[in-house]
């Protein structure tokens, strides 16, 4: 397990597809060549365009498999480098289907812990001008992941990353969970049960089960 390279940027008004129309992001980062310290609201330099759906300390790190770029070359035509997710950590080894929520990697100084897939979002659809990437992400499972810090450091671009303790819920699960519409009331409560896992993904999953139980009351009636 390595890092590939750490990736930052400070938030600006940027066009994501290249037209006139502009928002605040923090999307387009690029590669450091130097160690860089990791807070528990992410790595020092960087920044998120809304702090209301991106950053936060469960979410103050985004990362993203480098085995994935191939697959995207291939399907859309044009070359993917580290950042081209917006990912603040381009990883080698730690896939979706190998890395856990409650999953704690040493990485440099610091320590992270995974908590919650990445959900893709309209900004994709953009940035690579085609209409179904979010879809695309989605249904291959190519999310990418969360970590919140809990002990900051310098990190360095090209260390190699420890795992210290294992959860047991794979992101690639809880990827599937969704894709599957989250009908499945055993799995949901598993996930909300875990106390590693996200705030947000939490209070969305609650919701789609209080969903699940009051459809069931109503037919029922």
């Amino acid at each position: 397990m390595k890092i590939i390279s750490i990736n930052i940027v400070s938030p600006s008004r940027v066009s994501l597809d290249g037209g006139p129309n502009k928002v605040r992001s923090g999307y387009f980062k690029l590669p450091v060549t130097q160690s860089t310290f990791l807070d528990y609201q992410g790595f020092e330099g960087d920044g998120v365009g809304s702090c209301k759906i991106h950053g936060g300390v469960d979410k103050a790190v985004c990362a993203y498999c480098t085995e994935h770029f191939s697959y995207w070359t291939d399907k859309l035509l044009r070359e993917f480098l580290p950042g081209s997710f917006g990912e603040n950590l381009s990883l080698l080894g730690m896939l979706e289907t190998e890395v856990n929520i409650g999953d704690i990697f040493k990485m440099g100084a610091a320590q992270v812990q995974v908590s919650q897939p990445r959900q893709p979002c309209f900004k994709l659809n953009k940035v690579f001008k085609d209409q179904s990437m979010a879809c695309s992400v989605k249904t291959t499972g190519f999310s990418g992941y969360y970590f919140r810090v809990l002990k900051p450091g310098l990190v360095e671009p090209g260390s190699l990353v420890k795992k210290i303790q294992k959860g047991s819920f794979s992101i690639e699960k809880a990827n599937a969970l969704l894709r599957k519409g989250g009908a499945n009331e055993e799995q949901m409560q598993e996930l909300i049960s875990l106390p590693e896992l996200s705030d947000d993904w939490r209070g969305m999953l609650q919701k789609r089960l209080n969903r699940l139980n009051s459809d069931k009351e109503s037919s029922a009636i």
